[in-house]
């Protein structure tokens, strides 16, 4: 029981990564009640005979110690128990269980006939980068920040870092449908001033507003972004749930890319015994559910994050995973200049840099400004 044992791949079973903090014996009771927690939630002794005890319950393939005092339980859940949305993926893998110190996801194995049920990214890396004709460097994007400026002067900066070479311009996760700002107009004004500064400059740069709200608002809003020329949405499936991010990524009406954003999240991954891990978080679920950037912090930046954590991200958002598409890994976080270079190092050219708040700060020529960093990643010799 304590050697590597294979992960089920028959289609009728999926298995989840667990590490459990504690003794060996503690450990063991925690892998033994989430077999029960996450399905029949039942003591053992009411569980049924017959076909729940049999076939319901989960079951633990393998269980091993990583060091003193962590151990890793892979436990098998039968894919009957999954329905076609996110939710319940997520309720089957961390529902109760999330209630409880000392457990966290560490990865998710899901086997062939069922990554088939899931239609991943739309664009992915591949087509995000035909969105914007740039294909040999890591794309930059500017934040439109911050909140509290009225929709003139957001149009007027996503007007500068296109002006300035950027490839996206996005809208910080603040703005919503304030009555200082409200939704239409802003994104109006906005896709309006990048597309024009694409005109000067013959770029591509694409405008992603931020949409949040109820569903019915949320799904009018990407129609209404789409309408108005933006080149992508952003999305925090921590506010919205992530069938919300899910369902815009999959529907034919709005077709555009979609930038999945950490907010509220960040509890589940902040203590490294509890919740689920970031490549899980950020690198996995993004991809499984659509996403084609997944945006996180970095490290550097946010005591959370590791160089270990960024670094298992960019794994889990590029290996080949059944017919997902690689999407892109973000360096997000007080990013400069002066981190580029750093940032290019560490994940390769399939990185999207998100410029940070220093790159607007008064008296900045921001175009000049975002000329230096784009100079920075168009010259760069690897």
């Amino acid at each position: 029981m304590n050697e590597a044992a294979p992960v089920p791949r028959s289609g009728e079973r999926f298995a989840v990564e667990y590490h459990l903090t504690g003794i060996e014996t503690d450990a063991r009771a925690k892998a033994e009640a989430l077999c029960l927690d996450q399905t029949v939630e039942l003591p053992d002794e009411l569980v049924p005979a017959g076909m729940i005890r049999e076939q319901i319950l989960g079951r633990i393939e393998n269980f091993r110690r990583l060091r003193a005092d962590r151990y890793e339980a892979m436990i098998s859940f039968p894919t009957r128990l999954l329905t076609s949305d996110c939710a319940q993926l997520l309720n089957i893998t961390f529902g109760i269980a999330s209630l409880k110190p000392g457990i966290r996801v560490a990865r998710l194995h899901l086997p062939d006939p069922l990554l088939q049920s899931w239609p991943g990214p739309r664009f992915g890396q591949e087509g995000l980068r035909a969105l914007v004709n740039v294909y040999h460097r890591p794309l930059v994007c500017g934040v439109l920040k911050p909140l509290g400026l009225p929709v003139s002067d957001l149009a007027d900066l996503a007007s500068q870092f296109a002006l300035g070479g950027l490839d996206l311009v996005k809208d910080d996760q603040g703005l919503s449908d304030h009555r200082f700002c409200p939704f239409e107009g802003r994104v109006a004004r906005c896709a309006e001033a990048v597309a024009k500064a694409n005109q000067e400059t013959g770029r591509s740069c694409l405008y992603v507003p931020h949409v949040s709200g109820p569903w019915k608002a949320m799904h009018r809003r990407c129609l209404l972004a789409k309408k108005a020329g933006a080149g992508g949405v952003l999305i925090c499936p921590g506010l919205t749930g992530f069938d919300a991010l899910h369902d815009i990524a999959q529907d034919e009406a709005i077709a555009l890319p979609v930038f999945s954003h950490p907010g509220l999240l960040g509890s589940f991954m902040v203590h490294a015994d509890s919740g689920i891990a970031p490549n899980v978080l950020f690198g996995q679920l993004p991809r499984l559910f659509g996403a084609d950037v997944s945006i996180y912090p970095s490290f550097g930046w946010s005591d959370a994050m590791s160089h270990e954590d960024c670094h298992k991200i960019a794994v889990e958002v590029g290996i080949p995973w059944g017919h997902l598409k690689p999407i892109f890994p973000t360096a997000a976080g007080r990013m400069n200049a002066e981190r580029v270079s750093e940032m290019w190092a560490f994940y390769g050219h399939e990185v999207v840099i998100i410029l940070g708040s220093g790159i607007t700060k008064p008296g900045t020529d921001v175009v000049a400004a975002c000329k230096v960093v784009m100079d920075l990643v168009t010259h760069r010799v690897q």
